[in-house]
Formats: C-alpha cells, sequence, structure tokens
C-alpha cells in the first residue's frame, strides 16, 4: 500500500523504522567494494542466459551469484553488511541502484534527488533526507537513462527535460510519475522527483482516518449519484486525486465514463472507462496532445460523465461548456487554496483559451456549471483533511457565493481527543429538492440539518493546521 491521503498510520510507521537499518547499512557500504564486486559479477554471469530469465528468477540467480563471490573473497563483514552489499551490487547492476530500496519502502509517497549525493524522501507526509545517495553523477545519469528507456523517452542536453508516466511493476503496484531536469538548467546537478502513485482509497477508508466526516460522506455519495458537477480543491499533495478517485465509485456502473489526465493516476473501478493521457511534444518540438485538446475530443466520444484530473488551462472554458450542455456529474480538480478560490481560478483559467469571451460572461458560465466544491487542506505535520464543503447558490452574472455544508473547525472541542472537530451546517432547500428529484434521500439517519438559513461567516482562523483558510 502506498502512502496517500492521510498516509500517517501507526502500521506504516512502523514498516519504515523495520526498513531504517537495511537502509542504513547500504549507506555505510565502501563504495570501492561495490565496484569490485559489481565487475567480478559481469565476469562471472553469461548476459545471453540472463536475459532469458523472468525479472525475478534474474534478481535471484544474481544474489545467488555475488553471495558465492562474497564468500570467496573472504571479505569480513556482519550478517547486515553482508546482506545490504548483496543486494546494492543486484540494484547496481540491473536495477536503479541506492533508489531500490527506497521504492519497496511502501510508507514513501514521493523520492526527491537533488544532484548524485543529496537524495530526499516524502514520508507520511513530512520530508526527510535520506543517508545514502550515488556514489558519481555519472550513476545517477546512467540510472536515468534505465529510468526513461523504459517508456521509451530519452533526456540529453540537446532535451534537458522529461516528464513521463512509469507503468506499474513488481516495485511500483501503481506505477509513478517521473521529472527529470539536467543541467545548465539546475544548478546542483541532475534533479529526477518521483512520485509514486498511491493505492486507490475509497470514501470508507478516508472515513477511518478521519480525513471527513459519515454525514459529508453520505452527502457527496448522493451528490455524485444526482449528477452533480464537483470541483475537487486544494493545494499540491493535498490529496485532490486520491478524492477524486474515492467520489467516482459512486457513478453508477452502466455509465460510459472518460478520464483525462496528464498522467493516468485514476484508477476507476467501473467496467466502462475510457482512459485519455496527454502527450508532450517529441524531441522535433511537434505531436503535442494536451488536455484541451483531449477534452474537446473526448465530447465527441458519446460520455455520460467526464472526469478531468486537474485543470490548469484554457481547457477550463470546454469543460465549463461542457458541464452546461448536457454532460452533467462531471468531476475534476484545481489548485486553489480555499472554495472561492478555486471558482475564482476556474474564471481566470477559462479565460486563457483563445476565444475572447467578456469576464462577465465567464462568470456565467461557472456559477450555471458548478454546484460543489470540495476544499482538502494538507496540515503541517502532514495530514490530508476535507476542511470545507460548499453548494454554489450564485447564478448567471453575481458575485460567486458559496453556503458552506460542513467545515473542519480545529478549536471545535472534541470529546475524544484534541481539539478539532467537522461542524454541519444546515442543507440549502434547492441542493434537498435537487437531490430528492433524482431519487437521492438524504438526512434519514444522518446528523445533516435540512432545509435553514445559510451560516455566519466564519473569521480567518491563522492555525498551523489550516494556514489561514477559513
Amino acid at each position: 500500500m502506498r502512502a496517500g491521503f492521510s498516509d500517517w498510520a501507526g502500521a506504516g510507521r512502523e514498516r519504515a523504522e523495520a526498513a531504517a537499518p537495511v537502509v542504513a547499512a547500504a549507506a555505510d557500504l565502501d563504495e570501492n567494494l561495490v565496484s569490485t564486486f559489481k565487475r567480478k559479477l559481469l565476469d562471472e554471469v553469461d548476459l545471453h542466459e540472463l536475459g532469458r530469465l523472468e525479472a525475478g528468477q534474474r534478481r535471484i540467480r544474481l544474489e545467488r551469484v555475488v553471495a558465492h563471490l562474497v564468500s570467496t573473497e573472504g571479505v569480513i563483514l556482519t550478517t547486515r553488511e553482508r546482506n545490504a552489499l548483496i543486494r546494492r551490487v543486484v540494484d547496481e547492476s540491473i536495477g536503479l541502484g541506492v533508489l531500490e530500496p527506497l521504492l519497496a519502502d511502501d510508507s514513501i509517497s514521493e523520492i526527491m534527488i537533488n544532484g548524485h549525493d543529496t537524495i530526499y524522501v516524502e514520508r507520511f507526509g513530512m520530508i526527510e533526507k535520506v543517508a545514502s545517495g550515488f556514489a558519481s553523477e555519472e550513476q545517477l545519469r546512467q540510472t536515468i537513462d534505465r529510468i526513461v528507456s523504459t517508456v521509451n523517452r530519452r533526456v540529453d542536453e540537446s532535451s534537458p527535460m522529461v516528464d513521463a508516466r512509469l507503468p506499474p511493476d513488481d516495485r511500483m503496484p501503481r506505477g509513478a510519475r517521473v521529472h527529470v531536469v539536467l543541467p545548465p538548467l539546475v544548478l546542483n546537478g541532475p534533479t529526477v522527483t518521483i512520485r509514486l502513485f498511491p493505492k486507490a482509497y475509497g470514501l470508507d477508508e478516508l472515513l477511518t482516518r478521519g480525513s471527513l466526516d459519515h454525514a459529508t460522506a453520505d452527502l457527496l455519495a448522493a451528490c455524485v449519484r444526482a449528477r452533480m458537477n464537483i470541483i475537487v480543491s486544494g493545494g499540491t499533495a493535498s490529496g485532490k486525486t486520491t478524492m477524486l478517485n474515492a467520489l467516482s465509485a459512486f457513478i453508477q456502473g452502466r455509465q460510459r465514463i472518460i478520464t483525462i489526465e496528464d498522467a493516468a493516476e485514476l484508477s476507476l473501478s467501473q467496467e466502462h472507462v475510457v482512459r485519455m493521457e496527454t502527450r508532450p511534444a517529441n524531441v522535433e518540438g511537434s505531436g503535442q496532445v494536451t488536455i484541451r485538446d483531449l477534452v474537446r475530443n473526448a465530447l465527441r466520444m458519446r460520455p455520460d460523465r467526464v472526469i478531468v484530473g486537474e485543470v490548469r488551462g484554457g481547457e477550463a472554458l470546454d469543460m465549463l461548456q461542457a458541464m452546461n450542455t448536457g454532460h452533467e456529474g462531471s468531476l475534476a480538480t484545481v489548485h486553489a487554496n480555499s472554495s472561492t478560490d478555486a471558482l475564482n481560478r476556474l474564471e481566470v483559467l477559462a479565460s486563457m483559451s483563445d476565444v475572447e469571451i467578456p469576464f462577465h460572461a465567464l462568470r456565467d458560465q461557472v456559477n450555471n456549471a458548478i454546484d460543489l466544491v470540495v476544499q482538502l487542506l494538507r496540515g503541517s505535520d502532514g495530514t490530508r483533511r476535507v476542511v470545507e464543503v460548499g453548494y454554489v447558490t450564485s447564478r448567471n452574472r453575481e458575485d460567486f457565493v458559496i453556503q458552506p455544508l460542513m467545515r473542519w473547525d480545529p478549536e471545535a472541542p472534541n470529546e475524544s481527543g484534541p481539539p478539532g472537530r467537522f461542524l454541519q451546517f444546515a442543507v440549502p432547500q434547492g441542493l434537498v429538492d435537487r437531490l430528492r428529484i433524482a431519487g437521492e434521500v438524504i438526512g434519514q439517519g444522518t446528523d445533516l440539518p435540512l432545509g435553514g438559513p445559510p451560516p455566519p461567516a466564519p473569521p480567518v482562523v491563522h492555525d498551523p493546521l489550516l494556514g489561514g483558510v477559513p
């Protein structure tokens, strides 16, 4: 299970602590010793015979050969150092070297390489430095070549940047996204960022992790089934894709769903799903396929639902027009610090299209297209949480008005633990009516109050876990 939304579970921490001695031992190895046994291994094995073996069998064969070589040479090592040496030699021979133990650690969600001797990882939402590093810049570049070659890409001085999605394998069960930048664009050596796609959590799992409450989960599920257009908003690494994936589970299985992403992270359980992914330009600068290109084409593919992994440009206009012209029930994410900011950002992004549209007309599009905004936040302690769910009550060219349905209050007393709990507000009658017409009944057996005046606007709370979000 990869680290993901609210990935601070105690079990993950215990696994990480258990793996720490192995990583530390690998960091203490003599690089000359590793290089010596790498050369001996290459002299010993038959590469033609090795190529006929599967990946798992190949690794087992090489580990046996290295173990025999270590015993033959009579190198004095502790059991832990011997195992770390064997693993390191094999990793650098057929794998990704010092990255292998990091990829095998389920608690790590991101790996950041800042030059050959500096590696950071994100674990449970917190960034920490790794003791081990690459022996040289040449070794790091060899590892980069191995990574990008798996997706038929190359990176060199003529093309010093690459952004690619790695397919799932034994090391990365759900795949990963890798971004590489080479000097002279970066000054501290080759820089690599590997984002390991997390496990697809459902709302039930997010509930057990305290990311939202039961009443809000029931309401969101009803809104998805009722084909309301929902925007998931939040900052970087706040859990937007995880929440989008959890919400998509409530789309009826008989509907045709088209997902559009820069790097395919979503994992839908429905049978009738078409997955689309962007394509960067080739070395000649041609052949690029953008999110907007895919959105336009998706509308010609008879979709019942369109799910856009992230809206970040002129495709916002095409998406808003689709939501307003018969493609209800669409889902998308956007980078924003609050629910109102999310609508403002959609308005600005829509203006970036090549169609000249007055701002007041864009506001009309946003108001009439978006029904709900789900705001997420990553706290300073690494936890990810839904901090607000709002219903858009403004219409046509009015200023944006969002009526909160739920809000996280970090200072509210909590009988079962430290301060902080989810506050429920009255569901507006307009939303209740829309859900009832769609066959969704809420409020029965939940804590949701129905039909009432909107709650007063709260003061801005300058809490470190909220970052100034109301």
